[in-house]
C-alpha cells in the first residue's frame, strides 16, 4: 500500500474505484479497518480514499502534531497530494471532529460532509477516572490483550459482527497506536469547542449515529444545530456503526451522495417556492 509524505509525516493511504471522491477517516485508537466494510461496498460507484492519521495503523509515529488542527491540515494535504480539488469527507468518531473543523474552515473544498458517531462538538466532558486510566495505561504497556478483550466482550450485543476475530483485530490496532496519539488525541477531543459555530456550517451534511452508542444524545444535539443536514440512526448499532451496519451505512451514504440532505424544513421551503 502507498504512503505519502504529508506535513512531515509518512502517512498511509489507499485509493479504490472511480467517480466522485469520498475520503474515509477513522476514529481515535482505530484505523482504516473500521471503514473497510463500507469502502468495499462503495468502491464500485465512487473513488474511495482511505487514510490513517499520524501515530495509527501503518502511518508514521511523529513527535508532535497530535491535535485536530494538524489532523485537518493532514487531510487537506492528502487530497492535494492526490490532485483532488473538491471531495466528500466522511469521519468516524474523532474523525467526525476533524469533519466539524473541515466544514467550518475548508467549506470551499468540500462537496459534502458525513459525520459518523462524531465526537461531540463541545468536546468530551467530564474528567477521566484516574484509577481506570492508570489501569488502561498499564494494560497498554504490558500488552495485556485479555484486559481489553474482556471489556469488549462484556458489552457485546452483535455477535454476528462482533466476533472474537474482530475483537482480536481491534486490540491489535489499539495496542499499535502511538503514545503521542493516545495522549494528544484525547486532549484535543476534550478541548474541541465548536458547538456555537455549527449554525454557520452550511456544507450539505449527513449525520450517522448508533442508537446503542453513548454519544447518541450528543450526536442528536449537534444534528439539531446544523442548518443543512440529514440524520440516520441505526437501531442496532453502537459506536462502531460501520462495523455493525455496513450495508445500511453504505446505502445511506450512497443515497446522500445522490440526493443530498433531506429534512421536513427543506421540503416545506420547497412547497412554498
Amino acid at each position: 500500500m502507498p504512503h505519502a509524505q504529508i506535513n512531515g509525516a509518512k502517512l498511509w493511504y489507499d485509493v479504490r474505484g472511480q467517480g466522485e471522491p469520498i475520503l474515509l477517516h477513522h476514529g481515535y485508537t482505530a484505523s482504516r479497518v473500521n471503514w473497510l466494510p463500507v469502502a468495499d461496498r462503495l468502491q464500485d460507484r465512487y473513488q474511495v480514499i482511505l487514510m490513517e492519521c499520524r501515530g495509527t495503523g501503518e502511518s508514521e509515529d511523529t513527535k508532535e502534531g497530535y491535535n485536530f488542527e494538524q489532523y485537518v491540515r493532514d487531510v487537506i494535504a492528502m487530497v492535494d497530494h492526490l490532485g483532488i480539488d473538491k471531495f466528500t469527507y466522511a469521519g468516524h468518531s474523532m474523525g467526525g471532529g476533524i469533519g466539524f473543523l473541515l466544514g467550518l474552515n475548508y467549506a470551499a473544498r468540500l462537496d459534502r460532509l458525513i459525520l459518523m458517531a462524531p465526537v461531540p462538538s463541545g468536546g468530551i466532558s467530564g474528567e477521566p477516572d484516574p484509577v481506570a486510566l492508570e489501569r488502561r495505561q498499564l494494560a497498554r504497556r504490558n500488552k495485556d490483550r485479555d484486559f481489553f478483550k474482556a471489556e469488549m466482550i462484556a458489552t457485546r450485543f452483535r455477535p454476528d459482527v462482533q466476533t472474537d476475530e474482530w475483537f482480536e483485530s481491534r486490540v491489535d490496532h489499539l495496542l499499535r497506536v502511538s503514545d503521542g496519539h493516545i495522549q494528544g488525541g484525547m486532549e484535543t477531543m476534550r478541548a474541541l469547542n465548536v458547538e456555537a459555530d455549527l449554525g454557520s456550517l452550511t456544507v450539505p451534511t449527513l449525520m450517522l449515529a448508533g442508537a446503542v452508542d453513548g454519544l447518541l444524545h450528543a450526536n442528536l444535539n449537534d444534528f439539531m444545530r446544523l442548518p443543512n443536514a440529514s440524520l440516520h440512526v441505526f437501531s442496532r448499532a453502537g459506536h462502531d456503526v460501520a462495523i455493525h451496519e455496513p450495508d445500511g451505512v453504505s446505502e445511506a451514504i450512497d443515497s446522500f451522495m445522490q440526493h443530498g440532505p433531506l429534512s421536513a424544513a427543506r421540503l416545506l421551503e420547497r412547497a412554498k417556492s
